[in-house]
């Protein structure tokens, strides 16, 4: 087919494409910091014409995508979404999401994955586990139980993303030991400059482990961990999972909606 120019003089083709990405592009310019914008700064965000930008938001807002903002010219996102968002919410539960990226886990490293969260003691909990197939092998016995977030590595790979009064939560439960609290902030200094969390049978006897943090459009809200015997792994071998574990919690962020923030500088 014969491409053809708009009213703004831009090329359009006969198979949609273009349009659908500047709509995804449009969409994609409000967020809680920005709930509301006009034709003007959508067309200055996404570097599409005025033109095309009033031409694609009327289409938006006509199938209930986006909504003209009561009393202003101003647009923000329409009542459809809440919807169609509703149904990704349930399709995209974490755990769901997870377990069949925590079995390719398991099967790559051949120990046991396990996914944990934050309460809002905050307590960690252990919510699902992928258990290692060899016959000496970690098994998490306390599936949903609240357990300190300081001990272990999938708490601190929590506690360094979390928001500062959660932290001081997490830091009062150490309170009259003040040199735990200071050994925890260095450990959480530690974890936020390398991405991921070590436990070398620091919570239980006998296993190591090794965790990072799992991310959705909100912020930190999990952490995937390979956990392993310690007579077969040491800091050495933990470290060897990293790449591994790091791909995982990709995946699962993306699916969530989120990604993990960029590595801390070096001082």
């Amino acid at each position: 087919m014969e491409a053809r120019r708009d009213e703004a003089g831009e090329q359009a083709t006969g198979g949609g494409v273009q349009s659908i990405d500047r709509a995804v592009a449009i969409l994609s310019v409000f967020s809680r910091a920005r709930p509301i914008a006009g034709i003007t700064e959508i067309a200055r965000l996404t570097g599409l014409t005025r033109g095309t930008t009033h031409r694609l938001v009327s289409a938006l807002a006509s199938h209930g995508f986006m909504a003209q903002a009561p009393g202003s010219t101003a647009y923000s996102l329409g009542p459809r979404l809440l919807g169609l968002g509703e149904v990704a919410r349930e399709q995209l539960s974490l755990e769901s999401q997870a377990l069949p990226i925590m079995t390719r886990l398991r099967d790559r490293t051949g120990e046991t994955v396990g996914l944990h969260v934050l309460d809002a003691e905050p307590s960690r909990r252990t919510i699902a586990q992928v258990e290692s197939q060899q016959p000496l092998r970690r098994i998490y016995t306390d599936l949903g139980a609240p357990r300190p977030p300081h001990e272990g590595a999938p708490g601190k790979a929590l506690l360094a993303h979390v928001a500062p009064d959660r932290l001081a939560a997490a830091r009062a439960r150490l309170a009259g030991d003040t040199s735990a609290q200071e050994r925890l902030d260095r450990q959480i200094e530690v974890v936020r400059g390398d991405g991921y969390a070590i436990s070398l049978e620091e919570r239980v006897p006998g296993v190591v482990a090794v965790a990072v943090p799992v991310f959705d459009h909100t912020g930190a809200v999990a952490a995937l961990s390979v956990s392993v015997p310690a007579v077969r792994a040491g800091r050495d071998e933990l470290v060897g999972f990293v790449p591994m574990l790091r791909e995982a919690a990709d995946e699962l962020s993306a699916r969530l909606g989120g990604s993990a923030p960029p590595p801390a500088p070096a001082s």
